[in-house]
């Protein structure tokens, strides 16, 4: 009796101590975003990939394999906002990569802000448009400032989305130099940047001959992910980034696009070679934090960014139904109509991205009831040709909550969106009629991932759709701290 009585009580202290270790704090969160990653394509290449990249992940990890964004027209830059805010544009303001300043009437860059110098780069650049904490922000609340965070991505718009307010410092490849730069919004440049840049900078290994865009056209190829792990390596190198109890944030950004953008029907092949390449990036990251840090004191994740294809196809040969669509001509035709309603005036006074902006103070003046207006331009509009819908900023922020407009209200910021959004069928081609470049419209949904691995999480493959907006939600409780402070979004697991 008594040496079962032992035997339990051994049982249950070494149980226990396997469950404290388990569920014990990481000393490093490794948040890897994949622009334009797919669910379908990474599980089609399987037979390609080696054992320690997508394979070790998809085996030992917990994989949500149909998520996506609750909201409307996602690019990059919401995208990103959404995973680390755990909230849509509607609140953390980021509405796309660019939207129309009402004060200038000119497209303003999510990231712009002439208050900061850069660090290797001419751009201004600040997270301050981002209008909501991210889970970056929220480690480094919970931890007094001692965390260390810090962001490496490509791209100027991820890079700083991924960071967040607060981060230590954020680095992105400068498109007309290809060496690493920042800005001085982040405060601690590291010391050693330029010395890596010198010696081991993206622009020693560019071979393109067109000296003008060969930078650029790093951006979009595969080889740039070699490029993230590269400074990856020398950041877990020179600091000391998971090397204490304090849990330390490095968020990551990686490229599944098509090199330069190019249509899905010319790139499959292409395609191939970039997840296989991807594959061994994310083979010698782990690599990389296990030899730094040790891959138990890690907790490791992959998102998605999403997948849109708006590259101009011409879908006359197939039936299949189709147009195009004139953003300018439209608003010409509603000015038309709305002083043959109340009188003269220009009442439209911009028009982007398929929003509408009305003149506020002409309306004002002319006491107009604002919602009124509204109305009226939306009844115009849905008449032409290639409209499935409008919805007015009135609808959209005051009406009646309905499964339709959920998706396009998600989508919308009251000091950032147009009166007037205009909904394009799908198959329809939208025309910019000053540089002629078509975009199609669709609107099917392609299920990206969310993997997470770390020993408190089982691994298994989920087929329940779930969205992006909680993947904030889900690191924070992971890591024993609160979600982002604009986050209505659950866990997807206690």
């Amino acid at each position: 009796m008594r040496k079962e009585l032992l035997a339990t009580i051994l049982v249950l202290t070494i149980g226990g101590w396997q469950m404290q270790k388990a569920s014990a704090q990481p000393r490093l969160v490794v948040s890897l975003t994949i622009d334009q990653l797919r669910t379908d394509y990474m599980e089609a290449y399987i037979p390609h990939y080696g054992q320690q990249g997508f394979k070790r992940l998809l085996r030992d990890g917990k994989v949500y394999k149909q998520v996506g964004f609750s909201f409307q027209a996602s690019d990059r830059a919401s995208a990103m906002a959404a995973i680390y805010t755990g909230t849509t544009p509607s609140v953390n303001g980021i509405i796309g990569n660019e939207w129309l300043d009402r004060e200038t009437g000119r497209p303003r860059n999510c990231v712009d802000d002439t208050a900061f110098m850069g660090n290797n780069t001419n751009e201004n650049t600040s997270a301050a448009q981002l209008l909501s904490s991210t889970l970056p922000d929220e480690l480094k609340i919970a931890t007094k400032g001692e965390a260390q965070v810090y962001a490496i991505a490509p791209f100027r718009d991820a890079a700083i989305m991924s960071a967040g307010h607060a981060a230590n410092c954020a680095f992105w490849i400068n498109p007309e130099t290809g060496k690493w730069c920042s800005t001085t919004y982040y405060k601690d440049f590291p010391w050693w940047l330029d010395e890596f840049n010198s010696q081991q900078g993206p622009d020693l290994r560019v071979k393109d001959k067109d000296r003008v865009n060969r930078y650029r056209r790093l951006l979009t190829s595969p080889s740039v992910n070699e490029e993230v792990n590269y400074l990856t390596e020398e950041l877990l190198t020179k600091s000391d980034m998971g090397k204490d109890e304090v849990t330390d944030f490095l968020a990551l950004t990686y490229y599944a696009g098509t090199y330069q953008h190019l249509p899905l029907q010319e790139s499959y092949q292409e395609l191939q070679a970039v997840y296989i390449g991807i594959d061994s990036c994310i083979e010698r990251l782990l690599d990389t934090l296990e030899h730094k840090v040790g891959l138990s004191h890690v907790l490791f994740c992959i998102s998605s960014t999403g997948f849109t294809d708006p590259v101009y196809q011409d879908l006359t040969p197939y039936n299949i139904p189709t147009g195009e669509f004139y953003l300018n001509r439209c608003a010409t035709l509603l000015n038309m109509f709305l002083m043959a309603t109340y009188g003269e005036g220009e009442y439209v006074e911009h028009y982007f991205n398929q929003q509408i902006f009305l003149n506020h103070k002409l309306i004002e003046n002319k006491h107009l009831d604002m919602a009124e207006v509204q109305q009226k331009a939306s009844e115009f509009l849905v008449q032409f040709s290639g409209v499935n819908e409008v919805y007015s900023a009135n609808r959209l922020l005051l009406a009646p909550y309905t499964e339709r407009t959920e998706r396009s209200r998600n989508g919308y910021h009251r000091k950032r969106s147009g009166d007037l959004i205009v909904e394009v069928l799908p198959g329809w081609q939208v025309v910019n009629e000053q540089t002629q470049e078509k975009k199609i419209v669709s609107e099917a949904v392609t299920p990206i991932p969310f993997i997470i691995l770390h020993p408190v999480f089982k691994a298994e493959s989920i087929s329940t759709p779930v969205v992006a907006e909680r993947i904030a939600p889900t690191i924070a409780n992971a890591i024993h701290i609160r979600a982002p402070n604009g986050c209505s979004q659950l866990p997807l697991e206690e």
